[in-house]
């Protein structure tokens, strides 16, 4: 881990930790390392140990935990790639290790991904929780909609900022893809408070999004 920890640091700009920490107000500073995302990505598709790497936890550095986020996206075999997000998600502690989490054999499989969301929604840890409603928005928004998975992220329960933040940005990327069926759950206000205007705040700063379409959301705007 030492050595490492020592690449990490070959790649640090300390101009770039000072802003981002500003970003990251779950992370300690001393706790960033202060490494661009297109650096530490390159540095993941040539790191060579991952299995051992993967069983380091937990991880000192916000970087290191975003690079173990890159190595599990990049897993080839779906059993395998759960196994390594069921260890790694008690330790994620903020919302860009999580947003960084994007496993591409996902897409291949979205029967046997289901009951795994469903399973992480009901977690009492945010960041997992978080991370379900993420894969319901990657993976499920466009060919593999079905009405009942907004549903689903409307029926979660949080107080935690990211937590609500995720369901907004869920919702509004929804009402991209899927308007129709999604639109009555700002009509009927089926959010909450918070989360439905949220919602139409970022719905309406999306170029996906028609000028006719904003023009209605506004009007829904106060709960």
């Amino acid at each position: 881990m030492t050595e490492i920890q020592r690449k990490l640091f070959e790649m640090q700009d300390l101009s770039y930790r000072d802003f981002h920490a500003r970003l990251m107000p779950t992370v300690p500073k001393e706790q960033i390392i202060g490494i661009r995302t297109p650096q530490l990505r390159r540095f993941a598709k040539s790191f060579g140990d991952v299995e051992n790497f993967l069983k380091e936890l937990p991880h000192y550095y916000y970087e290191e935990n975003n690079l173990h986020a890159f190595l599990i996206s990049e897993i080839k075999e779906f059993d395998r790639c759960i196994l390594a997000l069921d260890t790694f998600l008690p330790y994620v502690d903020n919302w860009a290790t999580c947003d960084g989490l994007r496993p591409k054999i996902f897409a291949a499989y979205p029967e046997n991904l289901l009951p795994k969301i469903q399973e992480w929604l009901t977690s009492e840890h945010p960041y997992t929780v978080r991370f379900a409603i993420e894969m319901l928005m990657c993976f499920y928004l466009e060919k593999n909609f079905d009405p009942v998975f907004p549903d689903w992220v409307a029926s979660v329960s949080s107080e935690d900022y990211y937590v609500k933040m995720m369901v907004a940005w869920y919702f509004s990327t929804a009402l991209a893809k899927q308007y129709d069926a999604v639109i009555p759950y700002i009509e009927q206000r089926r959010l909450s408070p918070w989360v439905h205007k949220k919602t139409i705040q970022k719905a309406c700063e999306s170029y996906r999004i028609t000028l006719q379409q904003k023009e209605y959301l506004k009007k829904h705007r106060f709960f």
